[in-house]
């Protein structure tokens, strides 16, 4: 009976072994993980490429969100809100204010309604933290 009782257990076992996960990760191969790389930008860049001059700010800020730096109300970078590294340049036409304050300085103030007169294409660049 023990003898019995032995090879039942060996064979549970065995079973039981031969039907667990294993702990090994299957890794993606680098190709796959390389074309969903890619992807992943193309879709980034076509989001950003919706962004054309005429459109707002407040258009602009559904794909975009602002990056520190130098700036004034009028001509800013702006970073893309799938990946910060993706950067763009715009410049503004104010609408409903001049664009010079009573000293001749460009306006610090933005306003959602600001139109797009100039986007450069879209490039990459580490953070810039004030």
């Amino acid at each position: 009976m023990s003898r019995r009782l032995l090879i039942l257990i060996l064979l549970s076992g065995a079973l039981l072994a031969h039907s667990a996960p294993s702990d090994t990760k299957q890794l993606a191969s680098p190709e796959l993980c390389a074309q969903e790389h890619r992807a992943w930008v193309a879709q980034a860049l076509q989001k950003m490429q919706t962004i054309q001059p005429g459109m707002t700010r407040r258009e602009l800020l559904e794909v975009f969100t602002t990056e520190g730096g130098l700036s004034t109300g009028l001509n800013r970078a702006y970073v893309s809100k799938d990946c910060s590294y993706f950067k763009v340049d715009v410049e503004f036409e104010p609408v409903g204010r001049p664009s010079h304050d009573e000293e001749g300085r460009v306006t610090l103030v933005e306003d959602d309604r600001d139109l797009i007169v100039k986007i450069s294409r879209p490039y990459l660049q580490f953070s810039v933290v004030d």
